[in-house]
């Protein structure tokens, strides 16, 4: 089973952003850390890094083992990070049903990378932010 590595962790901090406050996230939820949703989560909670970190770990652990189970092929370390960092932003349930992971399977890693492009829309505008995301997951992907 793999885990993710260093560089998948960068990748999400990077584009998660850090906010030690809680806060409500574009998507209506309270949201703290590293992009941490949950019961946990309090209006006017605060964390230090430490316990962001720890989070972030916590989290990544239910994308790691639905990136395991759903990848059928062999994977590079970059490979599976950047997949993490996809199924961590949009869901374990968009990898699952995306052309991205079918083509993954079919063993098409070229035709796979170009996937990752496509997921760059919120609400049908197309956002820099996760543009840029996906160009930094195909390029951990293609490392």
């Amino acid at each position: 089973m793999m885990k993710i590595g260093e560089q998948g962790l960068d990748l999400i901090r990077k584009h998660e952003g850090l906010r030690l406050k809680a806060y409500i996230c574009p998507g209506g939820k309270l949201t703290i850390g590293y992009g941490h949703t949950g019961s946990d989560v309090k209006a006017g909670m605060t964390i230090d890094n430490a316990q962001a970190d720890a989070l972030l770990l916590k989290d990544v652990e239910r994308f790691e083992k639905s990136v395991n189970e759903m990848v059928d092929v062999e994977m590079t370390q970059g490979m599976f990070d950047a997949l993490v960092c996809f199924a961590f932003n949009l869901g374990a349930g968009s990898l699952k049903s995306s052309t991205l992971l079918k083509k993954l399977n079919a063993n098409d890693k070229p035709g796979a990378a170009e996937e990752f492009l496509k997921w760059n829309k919120a609400l049908g505008k197309v956002l820099n932010g996760l543009t840029a995301r996906r160009e930094g997951e195909r390029a951990l992907f293609l490392a």
